[in-house]
């Protein structure tokens, strides 16, 4: 991969990707990630991230070779991940030296792993919200028996107002005021074994949703007149419990953030980095946001096995759902040959996706339809490998590497 971003477009060349893939004698699904993208993708975000580094959000790539390749980059330092053996593995496989646990965990037997592992423990840091899950802990391996743990406390980053009866964010973490921040650090510096090192907070009612979706100028106002809102709240809020607790203990990190409100977190003077994943695959789901447009990196392609009729094509496989609320907006968009849409009464399938239009008379048995995933890392999970592909100055594309995915090591976290 080249350094410097070599795109003159966010939209990739469909065609020239599908004939790359063809010359390379790759069968379906097949991921394709379009390198000159990717590097636009990384460069767009450190651009919004304004000096702030960007911690790479691990589950929504799941690629290794890409996660190692971007924490070589200017700008990126770190890992958010999403389970602890994968933390663990980053740590020693990859050499992450590191890696913040995005999300609590009570998998004992991949806990007593990495607590025999003095390297890793060093690298690692556990994510807590509650004292019971210190006590957890310490029933998988006593302090005298283990490294200390490293320990960051998961804020919440909800807005609640109404006393509480009105609640915008997600429902993660009970840790929302300073006073039950300072107590739950407390306790942490209180027992032995542990260290308090960081604190992590996801503003996901900013970070996660979109604010210009097509068709809905009324909820898109209100959208973004409540995150203006969130912002404001949170980066008071914040800023008063990492003051606190920066009087109980020396802390090396305050994570926040996503790929969707990097301008505004980065504004945060209490924030040391900033986690972003989905932005540099360009799932469709960010296609709904004014402030910025990641370019569609990442897609996949699908063979079609049966025409039952002159206007419809099956294709093999395609059910890949992204997290969230069911709805259209969680299923992969078909975007080549343009027009063709699922079918109301069977949508995207477990094994096989029939579509309809009027591009379906140009395609045979054998052809490939192409789609864009919603956010990111679901589309890893169906899939052992992704092709790389490069386009020269002419705008031919040719694929110039094939990378396991998580799935193609043999690994399977969630």
């Amino acid at each position: 991969m080249t350094d410097t971003p070599a795109v003159d477009t966010a939209r990739p060349d469909w065609a020239a990707i599908d004939d790359a893939v063809k010359r390379a004698g790759l069968d379906s699904p097949v991921l394709a990630l379009d390198l000159d993208l990717l590097e636009h993708n990384i460069a767009d975000l450190r651009r919004r991230a304004a000096g702030v580094p960007i911690r790479v959000a691990s589950k929504s790539l799941r690629v290794r070779s890409i996660i190692d390749d971007v924490l070589s980059r200017d700008g990126y330092a770190g890992v958010l991940a999403f389970d602890v053996a994968e933390a663990h593995w980053l740590a020693t496989e990859s050499g992450v030296n590191d890696v913040l646990l995005g999300y609590p965990t009570a998998k004992r037997e991949a806990l007593a792993t990495l607590f025999a592992d003095e390297l890793a423990c060093k690298r690692v840091t556990l994510l807590v919200d509650d004292v019971a899950q210190l006590d957890l802990i310490d029933a998988v391996a006593a302090p005298t028996t283990r490294p200390t743990v490293r320990i960051a406390i998961d804020l919440d980053a909800s807005l609640r107002a109404v006393g509480g009866r009105v609640h915008l964010g997600v429902r993660r973490s009970p840790v929302h005021s300073v006073e039950q921040a300072t107590a739950l650090a407390r306790a942490i510096v209180g027992r032995d074994g542990f260290a308090l090192v960081g604190v992590m907070s996801y503003e996901a009612q900013v970070a996660g949703l979109g604010n210009h979706v097509d068709g809905k100028l009324a909820m898109n106002t209100a959208v973004t007149a409540i995150q203006a809102v969130s912002m404001t709240e949170i980066r008071h809020r914040r800023g008063k419990v990492i003051t606190a607790l920066r009087e109980i203990a020396d802390l090396e990190f305050v994570n926040a953030g996503g790929t969707g409100s990097l301008e505004e977190t980065a504004k945060d003077a209490s924030v040391t980095d900033i986690a972003a994943g989905s932005g540099l695959f360009g799932g469709h789901l960010f296609d709904n946001y004014r402030h910025f447009r990641p370019a569609p990196a990442m897609s996949f392609g699908l063979d079609v096995l049966r025409r039952p009729d002159d206007e419809i094509v099956t294709c093999a496989g395609g059910g890949w759902i992204a997290s969230g609320p069911p709805a259209l907006d969680r299923l992969p968009k078909p975007v080549w040959p343009e027009g063709l849409e699922y079918i109301g009464t069977e949508s995207a399938g477990e094994v096989q996706t029939p579509l309809s239009g009027a591009a379906a008379r140009g395609l045979a048995v054998g052809d490939r339809v192409w789609f864009r995933h919603t956010k990111s890392g679901e589309v890893a999970e169906r899939a052992a490998r992704v092709a790389l592909i490069k386009r020269d100055s002419s705008g031919t594309a040719d694929v110039v590497d094939v990378v396991p995915t998580y799935r193609g090591e043999g690994k399977c976290f969630l």
